[in-house]
């Protein structure tokens, strides 16, 4: 498998498919649109997940196994693939990434407390650590700050699932028809997708204004809008983002085979 083909994900054109919001570790509204999802979820619909699954909200381990319990009831249906099914890296993932390699920063101190600013803090604790014991590990070198990063590298891994989730992450997801595009936060119109780099996360503020089609993609989805618009359409773009952990709702959105935004679930 090429590099490309690693960290994007191809849909079937011709189908329908479900989008989610950022969650941002609020389980209880995940399980609220899984519920809704379940019963108008079709053989042949898809579901691709737009990132940002922990951060801020406090529940993280908690809508992971949500994610991984959902995703195993959807398979368990007749006709649906593994395919069909795909989750995108959101920032939060991506600071995470970063995060388990802390020891490699030039300043890790203040990576950290960048990080902490964006929402990482309840994840770290999720996974038995403190931002207080990161802190003091990189207070007192390398070698201490790898042994707190490999210890979280443990506790992720002792967890069913969890590990396996954050090691297939797609950077996108688009329709081999060329219908639609999927994405985190935004997307460099400039740019071809293979060349985004962290766009997909950071480049947020270039989403409104795009006025034309983005290459072959007649429009564009993403999950996460700094501003939490909630559902945000224009002829070449949906943005979807309720609040979901900032005291809004979660958002998912049906979408058909020529990218018409059919329906809007809340939770």
């Amino acid at each position: 498998m090429s590099s490309e083909q690693s960290i994007f994900a191809t849909l079937r054109g011709r189908s329908r498919v479900w989008a989610i919001a950022a969650i941002h570790g609020q389980a209880d509204r995940l399980s609220a649109i899984h519920r809704q999802l379940f019963t108008k979820f079709q053989p042949g619909d898809q579901i691709v997940y737009l990132g940002n699954y922990s951060g801020h909200g406090r529940e993280v381990r908690r809508t992971i196994d949500e994610l991984l319990l959902f995703r195993r009831a959807i398979l368990a249906r007749d006709g649906v693939d593994c395919a069909d099914i795909v989750f995108l890296r959101g920032a939060q993932e991506e600071m995470w990434q970063k995060l388990l390699q802390l020891q490699f920063a030039p300043n890790p101190a203040e990576v950290l407390q960048w990080m902490v600013g964006q929402g990482i803090e309840p994840t770290i604790e999720a996974y038995g650590a403190s931002v207080q014991e990161a802190v003091l590990a990189a207070r007192d070198g390398t070698l201490s700050l790898t042994r707190w990063t490999g210890q979280l590298r443990q506790n992720l891994r002792a967890l069913d699932g969890h590990a396996t989730l954050m090691s297939v992450l797609r950077h996108a997801a688009f329709s081999d028809n060329g219908t639609l595009l999927f994405v985190h936060a935004g997307i460099d119109p400039q740019r071809p997708l293979s060349a985004q780099s962290d766009s997909f996360w950071w480049g947020s503020s270039a989403f409104a204004t795009i006025d034309r089609p983005y290459g072959e993609y007649r429009r564009i989805v993403r999950g996460y809008d700094r501003q939490h618009g909630g559902v945000a359409e224009t002829p070449f773009t949906v943005s979807l983002d309720g609040g979901c952990g900032f005291g809004g709702d979660l958002l998912a959105a049906q979408f058909d085979a020529d990218g018409a935004l059919l329906q809007v679930l809340k939770a």
